[in-house]
């Protein structure tokens, strides 16, 4: 198999929308939320980040994430900064979903740093402008085999306001769970209650050896949504005045590698 092969080499879409762990807690606290963040449009959460695209690597080997971070606003974004690290692991054989707290998870690295965490400075972005970011990946002999989960956040100030987006990985179930329950049942996503001013979308990284790369896609592809998942994201009303996102009654919020876990950790 060649080394550092995009995700969908057996049919996934190159671009993962959101994958995401609903029972892992967060890697310890997030370096962007700030008491209070404004919220900005739901329209504008798809182009602050999109185009993710994960990878598929042996152990061993190594690879790349890339993505594109995009300016909506009407005026510049200064002090740009996005932060793109690995937050959970769904084992395989087995299926078990937890922290990263494994032996040779894999490492990401960019020109100023490496580890399971990188920050990419990205400066001044105008008003509509677009950048290209590719972060590298390198896995170990030892890296085990499965599915490791990617998150992002994104911090800049826009005409003297700070702001602050983030992928769901940052948020405990709890948390998560208290923000996006509406009344009778609805999901509505309140930003306010999060503390960001915005949500941004997830990737992942499979680990594989090729004696089992089909078996490994037919279990992945029982407890892992990967695409569709983060419609409700785009679709959903922006009637709120308090940071309250109404979801679409046909959308679901996003989940991956399990899903009816109801507390951290399951």
């Amino acid at each position: 198999m060649p080394r550092g092969a995009p995700v969908g080499r057996f049919g996934l879409p190159a671009t993962l929308l959101v994958v995401v762990l609903l029972a892992a807690a967060s890697i310890g606290a997030s370096p962007a939320r700030g008491a209070g963040a404004p919220p900005l449009p739901l329209a504008l959460d798809r182009i602050f980040v999109n185009n993710m695209t994960g990878a598929e690597l042996a152990p061993g080997s190594g690879g790349a994430i890339s993505m594109k971070v995009g300016n909506p606003l009407a005026d510049a974004m200064t002090g740009t900064v996005l932060t793109v690290g690995v937050y959970a692991f769904n084992a395989f054989p087995g299926n078990a979903t937890s922290g990263v707290n494994v032996a040779s998870a894999p490492v990401l690295s960019n020109v100023t740093s490496s580890g399971l965490e990188v920050n990419e400075s990205l400066g001044s972005l105008a008003t509509h402008a677009t950048t290209s970011l590719s972060i590298s990946v390198q896995t170990a002999d030892s890296t085990p085999a499965g599915t490791f989960a990617i998150r992002t956040a994104l911090r800049f100030v826009e005409n003297g306001t700070a702001y602050v987006l983030e992928s769901r990985g940052w948020f405990t179930f709890a948390t998560w769970t208290a923000a996006t329950n509406g009344p009778n049942g609805s999901t509505d996503v309140n930003l306010s209650r999060l503390g960001v001013s915005g949500i941004l979308p997830e990737t992942s990284l499979l680990v594989q050896s090729n004696n089992f790369a089909y078996a490994l896609w037919a279990v992945l592809g029982v407890g892992l949504v990967v695409v569709g998942i983060g419609a409700w994201l785009y679709f959903r009303r922006s009637n709120s005045k308090s940071g309250t996102r109404p979801v679409p009654a046909e959308t679901q919020a996003p989940r991956a590698f399990g899903t009816r876990r109801t507390s951290d950790g399951d």
